[in-house]
C-alpha cells in the first residue's frame, strides 16, 4: 500500500478472501485497520483471515442476494456501531447469462445493485465519521461495449458477456459520482473510485474459452500481481489527498499496470441525468433508499437508510 492516512477504525472490504480484495484488506489490517471481510464463502473467509495479521474477522454476505445484503448489514451495524471505510471490491466477469436469487442479470446484480444497497444500508455509520469513505471498484471495462441500458436492464431480449460487464462496471462509477453529490454538503464521507488495470487475479475465468488461452500467454505481458492492481484501491482508501468523486487507476500506458494515479472515466459516466436516472431506478430495484437526499440534505428523521 501507498503511504497514506492510517485508519484505526472499522473496515469493511467485500470479496476479500482471494485476488485483489485480499491483497487490499491485508495491507489495511497490517497498518492497524479492524478489517472485516465480507465474503459469500465464510470458510474461505475464515482461511484468508488466518493468513492476515492484525484484527481481521469475517461477515458473511452473499451479494446475490439482496437478502443476504439486509442480514449482513444488520450484523454489521450491530457489531461495529461506526464504519470509517467500505470497499465495494467483490465481483463477477463475463459470466454466462444468468439471474441473482431476485432476478437480476448477474453482473448487473453482483458489482452494482448489491453494492448499492449495502452502501445504503451502512452508510449512516460512516456519516458521523469524519473522513470515511466508500471506494468502489470500476474497472476499465467500463468503457468497452457500455452504457446503461434502461430500456433493458436485465438483458431479457438478448444477453452479451463484455456488454453487460461494461453495464456493471460503468453503473459502479456512475453511482459514486452522484453518491458524492449527494454526499458533499455533508462534509464527512467522500464517495471515490478505483479500477485495478489487468491484474492477474479469478476474475476472468469465466472469459470465453476463445480468450482464455491467449491471456494465459500473455498474463506475464499485460497483467501485474493482485498486490499491485490494489493499489489503486489502497490510495482511494487512504490518501490524505484524495478527494470525493476522484478515480484511481494504473499510472502505466493505457492504465494496463503501474503505480496508482488519478485517472479520468468515460464521458458517460460524468452524465448527470444518466447518475440521477440510475439512483432512482437502484433504489426502486434494491428496495433501499440512501440518508442523503438528491438535494445532499436527509430526509429521514433518524438518519439510517430504509428498507422499502
Amino acid at each position: 500500500m501507498t503511504a497514506g492516512r492510517r485508519r484505526r477504525g472499522p473496515s469493511v472490504v467485500t470479496g476479500a478472501n482471494t485476488g485483489l480484495g485480499y491483497e487490499t484488506a491485508k495491507a489495511l489490517a497490517e497498518r492497524g485497520a479492524s478489517v472485516v471481510l465480507a465474503v459469500r464463502d465464510v470458510e474461505k473467509g475464515e482461511q484468508a483471515a488466518a493468513r492476515m495479521t492484525g484484527d481481521v474477522t469475517v461477515q458473511a454476505l452473499d451479494l446475490t442476494s439482496l437478502d443476504s445484503v439486509r442480514t449482513a448489514a444488520a450484523a454489521l451495524r450491530s457489531r461495529l456501531g461506526r464504519l470509517d471505510l467500505l470497499i465495494n471490491n467483490a465481483g463477477v466477469m463475463y459470466t454466462p447469462k444468468q439471474t441473482t436469487r431476485d432476478g437480476f442479470e448477474m453482473q448487473f446484480g453482483i458489482n452494482h445493485l448489491g453494492h448499492f444497497a449495502l452502501t445504503g444500508l451502512l452508510l449512516d455509520l460512516m456519516l458521523p465519521v469524519p473522513e470515511s469513505r466508500v471506494v468502489t471498484v470500476s474497472s476499465t471495462g467500463h468503457r468497452i461495449r457500455a452504457a446503461i441500458h434502461f430500456d433493458d436492464l436485465q438483458w431479457e431480449r438478448s444477453y452479451s458477456r463484455a456488454a453487460a460487464y461494461g453495464q456493471s462496471k460503468l453503473a459502479n462509477l456512475v453511482f459514486t459520482y452522484e453518491l458524492q453529490r449527494r454526499l458533499a454538503e455533508h462534509g464527512t464521507t467522500v464517495a471515490v473510485a478505483a479500477h485495478p488495470g489487468m491484474s492477474s487475479t479469478e476474475l476472468a475465468r469465466n472469459s470465453p474459452a476463445a480468450l482464455r488461452l491467449p491471456l494465459t500467454w500473455l498474463a506475464p505481458l499485460l497483467t501485474q500481481t493482485p498486490a499491485m492492481g490494489a493499489l489503486p484501491t489502497a490510495r482511494a482508501a487512504t490518501d490524505p489527498a484524495a478527494l470525493g468523486g476522484q478515480y484511481y487507476g494504473p499510472g502505466g500506458r493505457n492504465e494496463v499496470k503501474g503505480h496508482p494515479r488519478l485517472v479520468t472515466s468515460s464521458p458517460q459516466s460524468y452524465e448527470a441525468v444518466v447518475q440521477q436516472r440510475l439512483w432512482a431506478v437502484s433504489e426502486d430495484l434494491a428496495g433501499v433508499q440512501f440518508p442523503v437526499a438528491e438535494s445532499g440534505q436527509s430526509p429521514f428523521p433518524s438518519g439510517s437508510a430504509t428498507t422499502v
